[in-house]
């Protein structure tokens, strides 16, 4: 079996410059500067494992982040102008997700073909995978068409999507013209590159207390699939978007982290963009702001824990200089001892009286941010609220925040008492350089109450824009149309966007050095904004995409 989907091995993302060539058995690689580095863990969990690596290299949870109005981003209006008429010819859409029903109409040409020019199913592994690949299964064009040929397409290619995710992401973004049903996506006549993940290992599940029936991925597959959709577009010549659908509340929300980076280089390169959600975090309760300014210099986090969650992981990242200690007490009033900041150390305590268990890794200085970083991992916590006292050894003035885990990941019943929805852009949402997309009601002009707020920790504007994110029309498995709603379809809209600016750019020759950030300043000077509010904000970006002011800005 593959080390990449053996339960024997945890997948670190390291630096390439601390590769030795004994390990090269070992190594999956991922780009220049970075690969998966598959390390033997047996068949047992050492929960302190985390603090014998460093935290960046273990690989974040990722999970789903939702669960048409064309007109009011100005996307009809464009497409009916004879002179502009942009609907993605030429453009490759890339989606990293939970798959595609292939079979749908809304990914047909008018001739029956598929409009999909290639499937990654990292799931499926008794076909071919991809070239310079070692797991998973590839299907071409030609694959798909012999499949949608055949009175069994499924025996031809098996990849299938059960969630329904990302059909309905793909959809929105791309889907085919279905005038009996009134459907559209943004850019119909483009290509899809389609990538199917396949679910986050169990034992990095196991060490970061994550329920085994949870959906969601991790980044190092993530970023794998990235790898994949650029060079099928550079060996197909295409220009492409890339949409993420996807979030996780790990790390710091400073817009570092491997993906991150990664796609902050990519974003900058010609003829390569990404639309990034910006999560459904808003209103969960799952982000804590602490702001002391007096002696005693010290915190008290409440959190009330739902007996629903009896395992999960919640992160305090200080703001420096400060220096933090934290003391953790239980509703029946037993309490850790002070836990001091250490380069490396894992620290285990039994609360008797609930049979709780608590993994503290206090960490004086994180390598990737440069932060001190607390992790707190949690099984059978008794129900009620438990206390997280923060203090400054430093005796001066702080800050600093604390999140808990993005989507399904934990309960709603399971939330700061104090909590703030600010800072709860996911990642890679929290990118500098992606264009990360917010959702509003584009029937009544407001903003999801989900939808994630910014800025990131580190005071990056996040998010960038608002696109209509409320029952957007989509495909479902069933081969009909559903809704969708939430910042993922916002994302998709805003991909389907890009899409025609890259047409406009490229393919038609106005601006053949495009680069995905060069698209999201040209749409964040050409949004909508109100003059009751001042812009940037931590709640609409630099306002609503509106695609036919950008243009008449450009004709000036």
């Amino acid at each position: 079996m593959e080390k990449i989907l053996d339960e024997q091995y945890y997948d670190l993302v390291v630096n390439n410059s601390s590769l030795t060539p004994d390990l090269s058995a070992n190594i999956t690689p991922i780009n220049e500067r970075e690969s998966i580095l598959h390390v033997y863990r047996g068949n047992t969990t050492d929960m302190c494992t985390v603090g014998k690596y460093l935290y960046h290299n273990f690989p974040t949870f990722l999970t789903l982040t939702s669960l048409i109005s064309l007109n009011r981003s100005g996307v009809q209006s464009i497409q009916s102008n004879p002179y502009l008429a942009l609907f993605g010819q030429g453009v490759l859409v890339g989606f990293i997700d939970t798959g595609i029903t292939y079979q749908h109409p809304a990914f047909l040409h008018s001739d029956g073909s598929t409009r999909i020019a290639r499937i990654w199913d990292q799931t499926i592994q008794d076909g071919p995978p991809p070239l310079n690949y070692t797991y998973g299964t590839e299907y071409t064009a030609e694959n798909i068409n012999l499949a949608l040929e055949s009175d069994s397409p499924l025996s031809v290619v098996p990849s299938t999507d059960t969630n329904g995710h990302g059909t309905a992401v793909a959809s929105v973004a791309a889907g085919s013209i279905d005038e009996e049903n009134s459907f559209s996506g943004v850019v119909p006549e483009s290509d899809l590159l389609v990538v199917k993940l396949k679910e986050a290992k169990q034992n990095l599940r196991e060490l970061f207390l994550v329920p085994s029936e949870a959906v969601c991925y991790q980044d190092s597959d993530v970023m794998l699939a990235i790898r994949y959709l650029v060079s099928t577009a550079s060996l197909l010549n295409r220009p492409l978007v890339i949409c993420i659908a996807l979030g996780s509340s790990q790390n710091g929300h400073d817009g570092e982290g491997s993906t991150n980076t990664y796609l902050d280089y990519l974003t900058q390169s010609p003829q390569i963009g990404v639309s990034c959600a910006a999560g459904n975090e808003g209103s969960n309760r799952r982000h804590y702001y602490g702001s002391v300014t007096a002696p005693p210099y010290q915190d008290e986090i409440e959190l009330q824990i739902s007996a629903r969650d009896t395992m999960f992981s919640m992160e305090i990242w200080s703001n420096s200089p400060a220096v933090l200690t934290v003391e953790i007490i239980s509703p029946l009033g037993e309490s850790t001892q002070i836990i001091y900041p250490r380069i490396n150390n894992c620290s285990v305590y039994t609360f008797t009286r609930s049979q709780a268990v608590v993994w503290v890794n206090n960490y004086l200085l994180e390598q990737e941010s440069g932060s001190q970083f607390i992790l707190i991992r949690l099984r059978n916590p008794n129900e009620g609220v438990w206390s997280f006292r923060v203090q400054n050894i430093n005796n001066e003035n702080y800050t600093f925040h604390s999140w808990l885990p993005s989507g399904d990941l934990i309960s709603n019943d399971t939330y700061f008492v104090q909590s703030s929805p600010s800072t709860t852009i996911t990642s890679p949402g929290n990118a500098e350089h992606v264009m990360t997309i917010t959702a509003y009601n584009q029937n009544n002009d407001t903003i999801l109450l989900n939808s994630s707020r910014g800025y990131t920790r580190t005071g990056i504007v996040k998010p960038n824009l608002a696109a209509p994110g409320f029952e957007l029309t989509c495909a479902v498995n069933s081969g009909g149309y559903g809704s969708y709603t939430g910042t993922g379809a916002a994302a998709a809209h805003a991909a389907g966007i890009m899409a025609m600016l890259f047409e406009w750019g490229i393919v038609r020759g106005n601006y053949t050095q495009v680069t995905g950030n060069d698209i999201s300043n040209l749409l964040m000077r050409g949004a909508q904004r109100t003059i009751s509010s001042i812009y940037p904000n931590n709640i609409w970006g630099y306002g609503t995409i509106d695609l036919q002011n950008l243009f008449d800005k450009l004709s000036f």
